[in-house]
């Protein structure tokens, strides 16, 4: 069967596989939250020792063992309990082995998953595991083993696929953390790389990094299926700060993160707290990842933020000799399908990823790609490193263990002590941009020395008393850390909220959270409008409403929505076919909008502006407001299949904020509607002048079982700015944790073996 038909052939097997599943449950069954707590297995579970879990009514658990491995297994119960089927689409992407699940539709993602080969390091990652972190990995394994065994009934999604899981290894779960590690510079090349063929791309190029600004592409709202597979996983974007005491309300330090992904149901976090014998912390973590990648413990908070770095290099092996070049074949298993084969190539220089048809590389010449997270690093014993920190010296010691995905660590801590350091392991390349998005070969010798992140400069007790971060460029080095950053309104807006400020109180980090000014709008906008002075235009209402704009990215705001039209519709207006294409490629065009308002001839960018406010008022008139072409979908993953769709949306509301607003919900340059494809899906706030004054709120909810109470219901608190609090100490615990299951373990006979009771 040729592949043009193959992917046909998978989509009706799934649309009789949902038509079958729809006739079976026509209207889908709700759960309360005891109903699903009542799922959880209770004996018979690979345990030393009894373990004690608390729940509250948003399903959020507080765990409680006797040794560490034993907290692990109920880690492990409490992840796939909650987040089974996202989990089993995380290792199938890590391995590329989704068209055994989902058929010949899938045979070109797992493909070019292969091609990157996220799991190429895992056997040598797990063979080099310390024993502490070889043991609580065997215990997470054994506690998600022991939902899957014990099942009564699965997630919907896996009755509708018709489909089993399977047990999991300790392969799997070193698979998914470097599935989480991918390369924030792959968004660059893929946006960038088909614009190297143009005339002027070295003029483009120098342009670009003279400029110290990059734009840095986006995927938000664009649908695309392979960034949505694994890049959903990485803090492409996120806002994270720190205030020493000296500078609280409380007298304490105070931390505040806001990690922006894909915006996506289930949520790409969970929140948990967890307690045993040197292990105390609450916090967000990725679901099938056993650590704690945000939270606190009862000495030390740490938030963090995707540092941009340059983790992977890229080099032309189109001259390289046939004998430099190792080829393997691999096998497809695809479901409803013939056996599928891939050709995978191989240099000292990395895989040839060109090759990987969904990365949408120009195939003139063959490119090969360096990645740091090929390596054998170990981040699971990073986190627990951090999990376990006491102090800024050991925060520090355990994040050079931190390869990937490359971060921006803000710290806090008991003593009322904040900072900031890199964790990341990079090459050491010379100063200075590089010359171009493909590499010479001859650069790949600066691979042989690798910096970590204590190679870097950190902050520690600033004098200003407090740090901020926001996927900004980092302090100089003499290795450059990357090469594309996010722009600084979002750092410079923390800090001057938080710099004019006599005190900061928790209660203000949270409204900061929600603040919808974008720094560079106003000005842009400006300069829009004097260009406008002497024209028809100002008469129009758009205009107005933009003369009247204060800067917020509300819901309700009309100059929002005016500003948005204007820069879509100047842009198309200014810039050919090609110009405009690169334009596009960005992540946030205000830098490169607001050059060409001040250095284009005035009377190129007069009448450009005439005629992009005309027309923009069409769509003004239709519109009137931001949140009217803004929206908030909230949608599982199966909301964009054929056939199925429209079962799997629940919200499309009117939402504030943009591309570069604190609180982030970044889209695409539009004058219609569109959905918000990314941004700030989880808040924490946390006060050490309180042990228990630990804010949480995912955008979403925490159980991801279709059909629970919990699957959605922080949704509300997200909007309204509310948080759930998440104590420490025992009296709290006790009293907002009323749900107790306990987990026993399995009874062991007198020859040594186990049995469930």
């Amino acid at each position: 069967m040729t592949g043009t038909k193959r992917p046909w052939v998978g989509l009706a097997r799934l649309a009789l596989r949902y038509a079958g599943f729809r006739l079976a449950e026509p209207k889908r069954r709700h759960w309360s939250t005891a109903e699903r707590l009542a799922a959880l297995p209770r004996e018979g579970l690979p345990l030393d020792a009894p373990i004690e879990m608390r729940w509250n009514d948003w399903q959020v658990p507080y765990i409680e063992a006797a040794s560490e491995r034993d907290l692990a297994v109920g880690l492990g119960v409490t992840h796939a309990h909650l987040r089974l089927f996202q989990m089993e689409v995380m290792r199938r992407l890590a391995w590329g082995r989704l068209s055994e699940m989902l058929g010949p539709i899938a045979v070109d993602m797992d493909r070019s998953l292969r091609i990157v080969g996220f799991a190429r390091p895992v056997a040598e990652i797990e063979q080099r595991l310390p024993p502490e972190t070889r043991s609580w990995l065997e215990g997470f394994r054994d506690g998600v083993n022991a939902v899957i065994a014990g099942a009564d009934e699965q997630p919907e999604e896996f009755r509708l696929l018709g489909f089993t899981p399977q047990p999991w290894s300790l392969a799997d779960l070193i698979a998914i953390g470097r599935l989480a590690a991918s390369d924030f510079s792959w968004k660059v090349w893929r946006r960038l790389l088909p614009h190297r063929g143009r005339s002027n791309w070295p003029d483009a190029w120098e342009r670009l990094m003279v400029e110290g600004e990059v734009p840095t592409p986006s995927f938000s709202g664009r649908g695309d299926p392979f960034e949505l597979g694994f890049a959903a996983l990485n803090r492409g974007g996120s806002n994270s700060l720190a205030v020493a005491a000296e500078k609280s309300a409380s007298g304490s330090a105070l931390i505040a993160s806001d990690p922006h992904l894909g915006v996506i149901l289930p949520n790409l976090w969970l929140i948990a707290g967890v307690k045993a014998p040197g292990i105390h912390a609450v916090g967000f973590m990725i679901p099938g990842v056993p650590v704690v990648a945000l939270g606190r413990n009862p000495d030390i908070a740490w938030g963090g933020t995707s540092l941009h770095a340059a983790s992977s290099d890229l080099f032309d092996v189109s001259d390289l000799a046939p004998s430099e070049i190792v080829t393997r074949e691999e096998r497809i298993k695809v479901r409803w399908g013939s056996e599928a084969r891939v050709t995978l190539r191989s240099t000292e220089y990395g895989p040839i990823i060109s090759d990987a048809p969904l990365l949408g590389l120009p195939p003139e010449r063959p490119l090969a790609m360096r990645w740091i997270g090929h390596e054998p690093n170990d981040e699971i014993s990073a986190m627990l490193g951090v999990l376990k920190a006491k102090d800024w010296g050991a925060f520090r010691t355990a994040l050079d263990g931190f390869a990937a995905p490359a971060q921006t660590m803000v710290y806090a801590d008991a003593r009322g002590k904040v900072g900031r350091a890199v964790a990341a392991h990079l090459p050491r390349r010379p100063s200075g941009p590089p010359e171009d998005l493909v590499q010479n070969r001859a650069l790949a010798a600066h691979w042989e020395t690798i910096v970590v992140g204590s190679d870097f400069p950190a902050s520690f007790a600033p004098a200003d008393g407090f740090v901020v971060s926001a996927n900004n460029r980092p302090p100089a080095h003499d290795v450059p850390v990357g090469f594309f950053f996010s722009p600084d309104d979002r750092v410079q807006r923390m800090a001057a909220l938080l710099g004019q400020a006599d005190r900061v109180s928790a209660e203000s980090l949270k409204t900061l959270q929600r603040d919808t000014v974008m720094l560079s709008a106003p000005h842009v906008a400006e300069l829009m409008l004097q260009l406008l002075e002497d024209e028809a235009a100002p008469a129009l209402a758009i205009t107005s409403a933009l003369a009247a704009w204060d800067g917020h990215h509300d819901a309700e705001s009309e100059g929002a929505l005016a500003y948005e039209l204007m820069v879509h519709h100047l842009l198309h207006t200014l810039h050919g076919a090609s110009d405009r294409d690169l334009y596009l490629a960005s992540w946030d065009l205000t830098a490169l909008l607001k050059r060409d308002l001040v250095s284009l001839p005035k009377a190129r960018l007069k009448a450009a502006a005439a005629k992009a406010a005309k027309a923009a008022q069409v769509d003004f008139a239709k519109h009137r407001t931001w949140g009217a072409i803004h929206r908030l979908r909230l949608e599982h993953p199966f909301a964009r299949a054929p056939f199925i769709g429209k079962r799997y949306g629940f919200s499309d509301d009117a939402v504030s904020g943009g591309n570069e607003t604190l609180m982030k919900t970044a889209h695409g340059v539009s004058r219609g509607v569109h959905r918000v494809g990314l941004g700030a899906v989880a808040r924490h706030v946390s006060d050490f002048a309180d042990p228990d004054a630990n804010d949480f709120c995912l955008l979403g909810g925490q159980d991801g079982w279709i059909g629970s109470a919990n699957f959605n219901d922080q949704y509300d608190l997200w909007r309204a700015g509310k948080y759930i609090r998440m104590p420490m100490t025992s009296a709290a615990v006790t009293a907002a944790f009323p749900h107790i299951v306990s987990l026993a373990p399995a009874v062991r006979a007198a020859d040594g073996s186990e049995h469930r009771v």
